[in-house]
C-alpha cells in the first residue's frame, strides 16, 4: 500500500529552514503552533468578510452574539458583556453607545439595581446578528470541508486540550 505525502505548506518550508540553520534546536512546536497561528489569520480574514457582508464589524458581532446567546429577553448588564468579550469598561461603554445609536441595542434601567442598566438586543440587532452568524457558519463549514466529521471532532478535542489552561486562568466565559 502506498501513501501519498500531503502537500507541503509554508510551515514545512519554515521548519526545514530552521532545522538547516539550527540543528541543535527542537523546532517541532513550530509544526503545530505556526500552523495554528497562520490558520488564525486566515480565519480572522474570513470572519471579517462574513461580518462586512452584513455591514458589521467583528466587535459588533462579539457584543451582539453575547446578547443573543443570553436567551430571552436577550439582555445583559455591561459587566456581563465585559466578561463575555474581554474588553475594558471604557471600550464597552463606547461599543454600547455605538450599537445603540445604530438601533441594534437599547439600554434600560436594571430593576434590581437602581444604579445599573441592562443592554437589550433590538429586533434589528437580532436580525443582523442571526444573518451574520448563519453566514459565518456557512463559511467555516467550507473551510473545514477537507476534514471528515471524525477528523473535525478529533481536532476540536486536541485544540480544547491546548486552550483549557488559558481559558481557565483568564476567567473566560465558556
Amino acid at each position: 500500500m502506498t501513501f501519498s505525502r500531503p502537500a507541503e505548506d509554508e510551515v514545512d518550508r519554515l521548519v526545514a529552514a530552521w532545522q538547516q540553520e539550527r540543528p541543535d534546536l527542537d523546532v517541532t512546536p513550530l509544526e503545530v503552533l505556526s500552523r495554528v497561528s497562520r490558520l488564525s489569520r486566515h480565519l480572522e480574514r474570513e470572519r471579517r468578510a462574513a461580518f462586512a457582508s452584513h455591514d458589521m464589524e467583528s466587535w459588533e458581532f462579539d457584543v451582539l452574539t453575547a446578547l443573543r446567546r443570553a436567551g430571552e429577553p436577550y439582555e445583559l448588564s455591561p459587566g456581563a458583556l465585559l466578561r463575555a468579550t474581554l474588553v475594558t469598561s471604557g471600550t464597552m461603554t463606547n461599543r454600547i453607545d455605538r450599537l445603540a445609536a445604530a438601533g441594534l441595542v437599547t439600554r434600560r434601567p436594571d430593576p434590581e439595581d437602581r444604579r445599573g442598566v441592562l443592554v437589550r438586543l433590538t429586533a434589528a440587532g437580532m436580525h443582523r446578528v442571526d444573518a451574520a452568524f448563519a453566514d459565518l457558519l456557512r463559511r467555516e463549514r467550507e473551510l473545514l470541508a477537507g476534514l471528515g466529521q471524525q477528523e473535525q471532532q478529533t481536532l476540536a478535542g486536541l485544540l480544547r486540550t491546548l486552550l483549557v489552561p488559558f481559558d481557565s486562568s483568564n476567567g473566560v466565559a465558556h
